[in-house]
């Protein structure tokens, strides 16, 4: 950002929650979860400003930097991820064993702001909430989650439904980026979509794809061992909010998110995110904000779609970043209190052999298909 320019403010809307991950019905892991959990950490770790409004009951345990409303009648939102070793994939089987409150337009703040992020996990996000942040932001994220997921009454196994039929699909053409998963694009009808916003699918280890309504372009993934694939879409969508508002191109802003998404898959639960790596990160990011600097596009509070000359460059500095930063982390968590202040508990199950056990999947929680095509 210019010197005297105001920081891009972000409003993240969407519940906290607890997640139970279970792998053979063995609970492995529990921790503070929701997408506004996994989002704000992100953006916390790129000192990109937020605000979150979340709704929790007097059941939640956990001290977060971004408080929630809490709801003294209700309990906090509870889900339970099932995980199987028959299973040799990224799927799981994902319940809602409760919900906390919807979050209504009243209970969104009077200020305006640049960016919103509509990332319900849960149904609380309404048609009329929607609303009232493409109102009251400039350009408003959306992950399709939010609008298309389904609950069934009796056990809480969590469905989707198309995009058409949410009661959403009218406000698409008000929306700046739609992101699903590979997962839930064929819900959204992508084709569709990109004609009235731009679209991002995320598809795990093979990266994202970039929708927009002239073309796409497939960003590169960065391999990791998986964990747990728990947030590495929220991560994501995090990461690529946090580029757009250092002043990145969306495909540098989306390599951005593909690089937060690598970290977390790495991690049961919540990220600890290492504070060198951060600054790494951060560097790198200065120095694509500065090549902007003067541009004529972003002078004119632009987006820029098409691939600077140097994405390979910045992908290669942000894989190099990884490795470096990651020397002596175990050290430094000693010493130091992590800087993702959000997660208090964690309990990793290990195994006999003192290492923490994985689930059988593959790298990454979600899609990227390859093209090279400008938009």
């Amino acid at each position: 950002m210019e010197q005297n320019q105001v920081p891009i403010s972000c409003l993240i809307v969407g519940n906290y929650c607890h997640d139970v991950l279970k792998k053979d019905d063995v609970v492995l892991a529990e921790s503070l979860g929701g997408a506004a959990s996994f989002i704000s950490a992100v953006l916390d770790g790129l000192s990109v400003p937020s605000t979150v409004i979340s709704k929790v009951g007097t059941d939640f345990s956990y001290s977060v930097t971004h408080p929630p409303l809490l709801i003294p009648s209700a309990q906090t939102t509870l889900f339970h991820a099932h995980f199987s070793s028959q299973i040799r994939r990224h799927d799981r089987l994902l319940k809602r064993i409760h919900a906390c409150d919807p979050i209504t337009p009243s209970d969104l703040p009077i200020s305006r702001f640049h960016f919103g992020l509509a990332v319900g996990v849960a149904g609380e996000i309404t048609p009329e909430t929607l609303e009232k942040m493409l109102d009251k932001c400039d350009v408003v994220f959306v992950d399709v989650q939010s609008l298309i997921r389904v609950f069934d009454p009796i056990d809480g196994t969590v469905g989707l439904v198309p995009l058409k039929d949410s009661g959403f699909y009218h406000l698409l053409p008000r929306i700046g980026f739609l992101k699903a998963s590979a997962d839930e694009a064929p819900y959204v009808d992508v084709e569709d979509a990109r004609k009235k916003c731009c679209v991002l699918v995320t598809n795990g280890k093979e990266g994202c794809t970039v929708y927009g309504t002239d073309g796409e372009q497939g960003i590169a993934p960065f391999p990791t061992v998986q964990v747990d694939p728990t947030g590495a879409g929220d991560s994501f969508l995090g990461g690529f909010v946090g580029g757009l508002a250092n002043g990145l191109a969306v495909p540098e802003a989306a390599l951005l998110g593909n690089f937060f998404g690598s970290l977390t898959v790495g991690e049961m639960g919540l990220p600890q995110f290492d504070s060198r790596l951060l600054q790494a990160v951060k560097d790198e990011v200065e120095k694509k904000r500065l090549q902007f600097v003067g541009s004529h596009e972003r002078q004119n509070g632009k987006l820029i779609f098409m691939k600077p000359l140097d994405h390979e460059e910045f992908l290669t500095a942000l894989t190099a970043a990884k490795p470096k930063a990651a020397m002596g982390l175990t050290q430094e968590r000693q010493t130091e209190s992590p800087s993702s202040p959000m997660v208090v508990e964690l309990h990793n199950h290990q195994t006999c052999n003192g290492q923490p056990n994985s689930f059988p999947i593959s790298v990454c929680e979600e899609p990227i298909k390859s093209s090279d095509c400008a938009l």
